[in-house]
């Protein structure tokens, strides 16, 4: 899953973000409503995870604005106001779910896994496809001509990233950024290492080479099906 978490107490939202991110899942996060807001109109996401009292925006305004603009993405709202009349107003605003802090990671993330498995069928995407290499975003499962690829975390988020951009270079930036949170280069060759295992793990022992590096630029997955 790809997901937004707008929270502004930093030791909340690096308990979060660790966490999704271990389970391989790909986060963004925003420590205010602005600029949570502006992430949520301008990205895609699979589910938002939203504070309900934050900077500059709350929460359940961010919710609202979006359903207005017609953004169908599902949304859970944290909060420490736990009461009835707390909880049904943030649903009533739009929030799909509500979990009253505090809370275990475990249910935090059933509760968005849930929330993903309720979209309807035309909205939710629960598998990507390159030739013969499946990934189910839903059983978290990687598999190519019908045999299971076993990943890492990090391997999988990798995966999904260069599946989601099939055909197109994707640049070392791109890859810090959306796999590894950094937003500059530490120059390190985390990249080249984790490449070279994927590469050993979804193209070894096949006919058809999937995972390509494109001299100076990047990184690609290529769909041996397109010209």
């Amino acid at each position: 899953m790809r997901i937004l978490i707008v929270e502004d107490d930093t030791q909340t939202a690096d308990f979060i973000c660790k966490g999704l991110r271990q389970t391989g899942h790909t986060v963004d996060h925003a420590d205010n409503g602005a600029d949570g807001l502006h992430l949520a109109l301008t990205e895609e996401y699979d589910v938002l995870v939203l504070d309900r009292m934050l900077p500059e925006l709350d929460g359940l305004s961010i919710i609202k604005t979006i359903r207005d603009k017609g953004l169908k993405t599902p949304a859970l709202i944290l909060s420490a106001l736990g009461d009835v009349d707390h909880r049904v107003e943030g649903l009533e605003a739009g929030g799909d779910d509500y979990l009253v802090k505090p809370y275990a990671f475990s249910e935090l993330l059933a509760r968005l896994q849930a929330l993903v498995r309720r979209i309807q069928p035309e909205q939710a995407e629960t598998q990507l496809q390159v030739g013969d290499l499946t990934m189910n975003l839903i059983k978290h499962q990687v598999t190519r001509a019908g045999e299971v690829i076993n990943l890492q975390p990090r391997e999988f988020t990798l995966l999904e990233v260069l599946m989601r951009h099939t055909n197109e270079v994707v640049t070392r930036t791109m890859l810090l950024e959306k796999v590894w949170d950094y937003h500059f280069d530490p120059q390190t060759n985390v990249i080249d290492v984790h490449i070279s295992r994927l590469r050993n793990k979804i193209d070894k022992g096949f006919d058809t080479s999937l995972l390509r590096t494109v001299r100076g630029a990047g990184y690609m997955i290529h769909d041996p099906q397109t010209a």
